[in-house]
């Protein structure tokens, strides 16, 4: 809290009532001394004259505390910005759940090309062969594995990082 920021916004709002101190000080039963005091921000008013004071001005308590007034419009800007990030996230969340769409797509096709080589293909085929049954059975296990660690109930701290970031 920033008590000259504070003495500062009070002297302007008693100047906006077209007030001298000592007419604000004979309206809060208080010194002219102490009005000085408190636009200076030597000292705060205390809390009950706080309070006073921002029904007098018309203004928010916060507003005394932070020095200034708040902006109109400042709710509607908040609001935009957190409607902003909000579809932010959606959209990188909806890039992620197409991506693992795709990738479990894959891992089923790659399921289904197992299985069908495994019926088609004679049991005594190449090591070529072999190889793309087994590069085929690892996709769809990777896909599954995979899959089941995102979709399960840590999936959303291993994609925000959580997992990954070193502790200060």
């Amino acid at each position: 809290m920033d008590q000259t920021k504070i003495g500062d916004f009070l002297k302007e709002l008693r100047k906006e009532k077209n007030m001298t101190q000592e007419q604000l000080a004979d309206k809060f039963f208080v010194s002219r001394r102490t009005v000085s005091r408190w636009e200076t921000g030597s000292n705060m008013p205390d809390l009950d004259v706080l309070v006073e004071l921002a029904d007098f001005y018309d203004v928010d308590l916060r507003d005394i505390f932070n020095g200034q007034r708040r902006e109109p419009n400042m709710d509607a800007q908040l609001k935009d910005t957190l409607l902003q990030a909000a579809d932010y996230t959606n959209d990188i969340k909806k890039k992620i759940t197409k991506r693992m769409n795709y990738m479990f797509i894959g891992g089923i096709g790659a399921l289904a090309l197992y299985l069908i080589s495994l019926y088609v293909v004679p049991e005594d085929a190449g090591g070529v062969i072999g190889f793309i049954q087994g590069l085929m059975l690892g996709i769809s296990f990777g896909m599954l594995v995979l899959g089941m660690i995102i979709t399960g109930p840590f999936g959303e701290r291993f994609l925000s990082g959580g997992y990954c970031r070193k502790k200060a």
